[in-house]
């Protein structure tokens, strides 16, 4: 049933140009170079530090890693960090289950 709702979703976003990360509750992330990350529709914050940052997904993890991080807004679907950003990385649910 999963399988044929994200088809479903696929399809509508594709057909009507609907922005997928609205329909199918995708992470959007703008990174300004390496001194900016803005994400929204994450799910919560797992762990935070001056050099890792831990986001709970609807599908999984986003782990970024850098140096001098600082949370500038936080809300609870979205907000902005800055510091210098070397890696930004999708964890995939799946692997864990």
């Amino acid at each position: 049933m999963k399988k044929m709702t994200s088809r479903m979703k696929n399809w509508i976003a594709h057909h009507m140009q609907l922005p997928a990360d609205v329909l199918m509750d995708l992470p959007r992330i703008t990174m300004i170079g390496q001194l900016h990350i803005y994400i929204e529709n994450h799910q919560g914050v797992l762990r935070f530090s001056s050099q890792e940052l831990r986001l709970l997904l609807k599908q999984g993890q986003l782990l970024i890693k850098g140096d001098g991080f600082v949370l500038k807004t936080i809300l609870p679907e979205e907000l902005l960090l800055e510091g210098r950003i070397d890696e930004v990385l999708f964890i995939d649910d799946k692997k864990n289950r």
